[in-house]
């Protein structure tokens, strides 16, 4: 565990690795609830690795009404859910652990939740059991500076910015025989790929 006992992050949809990696270094987890939505970030998308390279799959908002990212809603008149689910069931179907732990997220998914932070948010608390971490999460109430003892991983984590830390240790992936391995991306590569073993790369 770090110094700190506490990080402060924003929401993401099915995370990246190094999302989680900040996670497995807290007791605790801030999710940040108080700002505005912010395209082209983790909130609303997730990369996954697919035969052709790595796949950005979006999930739709509504862009009425509030910006507040805890209102938020997704959009279910685009056909998103059987999209990526088809998407991440075709490329790691043939991995070792998609069978132990894919029903357990598919569950969530189906739930049709209303708002983007509230699938995030559950989909995180599962992913986090499944790996048998201990961390607790919870949701800020108001917007601003990170709390004395917090750290501020709010825009260290972004689809534009190098992650920080040490470079990533190379995992099996499903398709290493076609293509280099790519870093950083979902956590559900590294679940699919690693299994119980996942917590400890992180």
């Amino acid at each position: 565990m770090e110094g700190n006992s506490s990080v402060l992050l924003t929401t993401a949809y099915l995370p990246p690795v190094d999302w989680f990696r900040a996670v497995t270094r807290y007791r605790r987890v801030q999710i940040e609830g108080c700002e505005s939505f912010q395209k082209q970030s983790y909130r609303n998308r997730c990369v996954i690795c697919t035969a052709s390279g790595p796949q950005t799959l979006q999930l739709p908002i509504l862009h009425a009404g509030s910006r507040l990212i805890r209102d938020i809603r997704i959009d279910y008149s685009k056909n998103w859910l059987h999209t990526h689910c088809h998407a991440i069931s075709t490329a790691y179907g043939p991995s070792p652990f998609y069978e132990y732990y894919w029903d357990g997220i598919a569950e969530i998914l189906d739930r049709r939740h209303t708002f983007l932070f509230d699938l995030n948010y559950e989909l995180a608390e599962r992913i986090a059991s499944m790996m048998n971490l201990r961390t607790s999460f919870s949701v800020t109430g108001e917007w601003g500076a990170a709390a004395l003892g917090v750290t501020d991983l709010r825009e260290a984590i972004h689809p534009k910015r190098e992650p920080a830390g040490s470079l990533f240790k190379e995992y099996f992936q499903v398709f290493a025989g076609r293509m280099d391995f790519i870093p950083n991306l979902s956590i559900i590569d590294l679940l699919f790929c690693e299994g119980p073993q996942a917590t400890s790369y992180l």
